[in-house]
């Protein structure tokens, strides 16, 4: 049975009990959510992670972080050292993206040294593997579609990212649109090529059946992918991007009644003051099911800086009740992300998502700020260090900048938490309160 098969059913696995003590959330709560569809846990027993995830209601938000090699940059040791980044920084999940080298033995190693869910874009295994057959991306054939979905199930992968929705009626729409960017999502470019190549309707639509029973087999959670997201905020929240919604929100009723974990993917480049309506709004078209949010951007001209311009609209989106934030790195639209961009983006978004989770009421998200507020006051520097997001880097501009005193080198003797606390803690000890 799939997690979601066995939550209906009452049961509580062992992952599902592992995810709810580190949520702190009731073990039967987190059962009731994953039955209705309101949160994931991808785990494919065959990968069979250590650290699983929930994603969804009333859970903690996470963070995902894309690597991947690419032809220009093959070298699997930098994408090995990148997991460890994501694995010392707290991230929550990562997706091999890919398309240099020997992909099958990149994504095995990749597999052996995460114990965090894994996903993948099959689709990019199949178009690669068309390619060195000295054949374009349109040869690719529905069953060297489905034959990379099910390897990479067979393998340990822990959900996928399929463009189901990007089908002939959305591409129709697409065309009539006349997008400044017309479509940035890699995947939904491969479908597009491939759709129009050939004049047929895009598979994982068409069979998306035959999609589903291979996931229900591996308990692959099913991540519906935004082939039409907009790549510049002038093109977010057209026809074409709520036309693929409308038909994710239908296929998201299909995952659930064959027993399949699904999440759907949501914008990219979007205005601040529509972040918020695309999340209520895949909420309700999708009913409930977990949004997993690219970025998302709310300004184009940052290249350099896209990490900042995502925490802003990811701490936006996930305030409104996106689940899973995919990070972006300061390489983002200029090159392959190096361990530095991994580490620095990855940061940005767990800004954003602690944010964001004070706002929603995760159990233990404001403990920590509490925590974090009193230590500053006692200039405690180590409990500080402990408590902070990024403790090597805290620790490394107070090795640089220490002052004389005990505050920090900015105000020294002239620190407000010092005198503050030296002059009202006489008083209150005048006053025979206590000073604590």
């Amino acid at each position: 049975m799939t997690q979601i098969e066995k939550a209906r059913k009452g049961v509580l696995s062992a992952v599902l009990k592992t995810v709810a003590e580190a949520e702190r959330v009731p073990a039967e709560t987190l059962a009731g959510l994953v039955a209705r569809g309101l949160a994931v846990i991808p785990f494919n027993p065959r990968h069979s992670p250590a650290r699983p995830a929930g994603i969804g209601r009333g859970l903690r938000t996470k963070v995902n972080v894309n690597i991947g090699t690419s032809r220009d940059y093959p070298r699997l040791a930098d994408e090995l050292a990148k997991v460890m980044v994501c694995l010392d920084h707290g991230g929550d999940a990562l997706m091999d993206l890919s398309t240099g080298g020997d992909l099958g033995k990149i994504r095995r190693a990749i597999l052996r040294k995460a114990p965090l869910p894994l996903g993948t874009v099959p689709i990019y295994q199949a178009a690669v593997k068309t390619i060195d057959r000295r054949r374009s991306i349109v040869d690719m054939s529905e069953d060297d579609l489905f034959e990379a979905i099910e390897s990479q199930a067979l393998e340990g992968v822990d959900f996928m990212t399929v463009h189901c929705g990007l089908n002939l009626k959305a591409v129709e729409r697409l065309k009539k649109q006349g997008r400044v960017a017309d479509i940035v999502s890699r995947g939904g470019a491969f479908h597009l090529a491939w759709m129009l190549h050939n004049g047929k309707e895009n598979p994982f639509y068409a069979r998306f059946d035959r999609l589903l029973a291979i996931a229900r087999r591996y308990d692959v959670t099913l991540s519906l992918g935004d082939g039409l997201r907009p790549g510049s905020v002038l093109d977010a929240t057209d026809r074409p991007q709520i036309e693929e919604l409308l038909t994710l929100g239908e296929l998201v009723k299909r995952a659930w009644e064959a027993g399949v974990q699904v999440m759907v993917e949501g914008p990219g480049h979007v205005p601040l003051d529509q972040v918020e309506m695309n999340i209520r709004l895949q909420k309700r078209v999708c009913e409930g099911a977990p949004f997993y949010v690219l970025g998302p951007l709310v300004t184009d001209i940052a290249p350099g800086y896209d990490h900042i311009v995502s925490a802003i609209g990811g701490a936006l989106a996930a305030a409104a009740g996106a689940d899973f934030l995919c990070y972006v790195t300061p390489a983002e639209h200029l090159g392959l992300p190096t361990v530095d961009d991994v580490r620095e983006g990855l940061i940005a978004s767990k800004i954003a998502a602690h944010a964001a989770d004070i706002v929603k009421g995760v159990p233990g998200a404001l403990q920590r700020d509490l925590d974090m507020s009193r230590a500053r006051k006692r200039l405690d520097w180590e409990t500080q260090r402990k408590l902070a997001i990024d403790p090597a880097k805290f620790a490394a501009v107070r090795k640089k900048r220490r002052s004389r005193s005990k505050a920090c080198s900015m105000c020294g003797d002239f620190c407000a938490m010092r005198i503050v606390s030296e002059f009202l803690g006489r008083e209150r000890r005048t006053d025979g309160q206590c000073s604590s």
